[in-house]
């Protein structure tokens, strides 16, 4: 039976999205009326392995491409892929696992990838973080989810975390690789240790035109590159590759991406309709869902930590790992032990 809290946050979110009718109180009688919401891409009709047809969905902004996985009435699990990388290479085993145990899984492509694309041509392609977190929420109302269990890492990761702390009614549970990601920028300007900034090489040179330049030249180049770094220990093949690389044509692509590194070295201004939630940011807001942290001990970026220095930001329910053999892209490199932190997560509700 859900717990008064869950039903006070379904009502609510179920508001919020629009939802007309009497909100029935079981989650998955919900989900069952909000999964499937989204038309089929008729032109491609493209089945990615087991993750069934891209489907689209509108909001706002977004015409977004995504899949869903798993039973209609499932408990939904929203998987928010990063960058450079394709939610279909690294949740291929996470959502068949999970719809397996009865999750019904959503996996949006993010705003410049595969076939999501802006609605106008006139929209700053910004790829902010507030504007990824207001994606996640708005792809939730376009398809009448109520609420969802946020999992995700490196871009998708901050995208479920803005959501979670912004809009926690929304958020039933979070799984997030290398704890909280929304980004302090008001200390944009502050330099880490030598041994962090190393990893971030191409922040710096994405703030220039020669990087810019370096980018649409040769993205797969750059993405392979990243790959190698980020996951030193990870043997991916070249057909996992370019799966992603496939993502990285879309017509903005480049322009997301190129803006979200200068928007987080605060080298670029944001989306003026991102700005209070960019100022709410600003704040460091905590998350107060049940969350668990990941972090991979082969990260080539990110060093592996006991969590101990973003413990605060989780006001909830909270437990960190650290995964042996995985890199940045954890869900791709483990996805047992990424299944795992989902059923810890939902078990602590």
């Amino acid at each position: 039976m859900i717990s008064r809290r869950r039903a006070a946050q379904a009502a609510v979110a179920a508001a919020a999205a629009g939802v007309t009718g009497s909100l029935t109180v079981a989650k998955a009688s919900a989900s069952a009326s909000a999964g499937g919401g989204g038309a089929l891409d008729a032109p491609t009709g493209r089945f990615a392995h087991g993750l069934g047809p891209v489907r689209r969905t509108r909001t706002d902004v977004l015409d977004i491409a995504y899949h869903d996985v798993g039973p209609a009435r499932g408990e939904p699990v929203i998987l928010l892929h990063g960058w450079p990388f394709s939610p279909v290479g690294s949740f291929a085993e996470v959502a068949p696992a999970l719809a397996r145990r009865g999750y019904r899984c959503y996996l949006p492509y993010l705003r410049g990838h595969g076939q999501t694309r802006f609605l106008r041509d006139g929209t700053l392609r910004s790829g902010q973080q507030a504007a990824l977190g207001a994606d996640l929420v708005a792809f939730m109302d376009s398809l009448r989810l109520p609420w969802a269990l946020f999992a995700g890492y490196d871009w998708g990761g901050r995208a479920g975390d803005v959501a979670a702390a912004l809009w926690p009614e929304r958020c039933t549970g979070l799984v997030s690789v290398n704890g909280y990601l929304i980004q302090n920028l008001a200390v944009a300007q502050e330099p880490l240790a030598p041994a962090r900034e190393e990893g971030y090489w191409y922040f710096f040179y994405f703030l220039t035109e020669r990087g810019r330049s370096g980018l649409l030249r040769d993205r797969e180049g750059l993405a392979r590159v990243v790959w190698r770094r980020n996951s030193p220990e990870w043997r991916f093949t070249e057909a996992e590759f370019a799966e992603a690389a496939a993502l990285w044509t879309n017509p903005d692509y480049v322009d997301v991406v190129i803006h979200s590194y200068r928007h987080r070295l605060a080298a670029a201004p944001g989306d003026p309709r991102y700005a209070e939630l960019e100022r709410r940011l600003l704040g460091r807001p905590k998350i107060a869902v049940p969350t668990v942290t990941l972090d991979g001990q082969a990260d080539g970026v990110i060093p592996p930590t006991d969590g101990s220095g973003y413990a605060a930001h989780f006001s909830g329910s909270w437990a960190h790992h650290v995964v042996h053999d995985a890199g940045h892209n954890l869900p791709q490199e483990q996805p047992r032990a990424f299944v795992d932190a989902i059923l810890e997560v939902d078990a602590m509700r």
